[in-house]
């Protein structure tokens, strides 16, 4: 049994392999229309989650609905404006993600100097000043930062799909070397 689970097991992982390849491609060769993909996916999660904040808020044993309410409506005019404009919902996450990355860092420096942890003060240093040059960059030009983080999740998925496909035939090839010789591969028995 656990055979025939591995074999399908090496043909799912050079299949998902091949997605994340294909993706990787897709959204170094077109990072503006990937970020504007991704604005739009973020957009209908985003009118998904507003419904189920509603629905939920008009449930009888419902607590906390006017906070539901209040979430629901800010997701759905989150929604509207992600679906109807995705590119400048692109470039405001952008934004809001550069600014977050700032805060983020500033945070790290005092805890550089407030923490008691085993890490290097450097090391906790170096991670915020990462954070906060990337927060800048972001902020300072939204649009770019988009396409940057679609060329990068182009270039992960790249590699992430090279990994897949390799550990698939890696699996294949223990399962080919793992067959008796007298047994023909695909009648193995578990």
């Amino acid at each position: 049994m656990e055979r025939d689970w591995l074999s399908v097991g090496w043909k799912m992982l050079v299949a998902r392999g091949a997605v994340g390849i294909v993706f990787g491609i897709l959204a170094i060769v077109w990072p503006l229309s990937t970020a504007i993909a991704l604005a739009l996916l973020w957009g209908f999660w985003a009118l998904m989650d507003g419904i189920g904040s509603l629905a939920q808020a008009f449930q009888p044993q419902a607590q906390g609905r006017v906070w539901l309410i209040v979430m629901g409506v800010i997701a759905l005019v989150a929604a509207f404006f992600a679906i109807f404009s995705p590119a400048t919902t692109a470039v405001t996450l952008t934004w809001i993600l550069g600014i977050w990355l700032i805060v983020r860092g500033l945070f790290e420096v005092f805890g550089a100097f407030g923490s008691n942890l085993a890490t290097p003060r450097w090391l906790l240093l170096l991670s915020a000043a990462l954070s906060i040059l990337i927060g800048i960059l972001f902020a300072a030009n939204p649009g770019a930062g988009a396409v940057t983080i679609a060329t990068w999740l182009g270039v992960v998925a790249l590699l992430w799909g090279g990994v897949f496909v390799l550990g698939g035939l890696a699996v294949r090839r223990e399962l080919a070397g793992s067959t008796s010789p007298t047994t023909p591969p695909n009648l193995a028995t578990p």
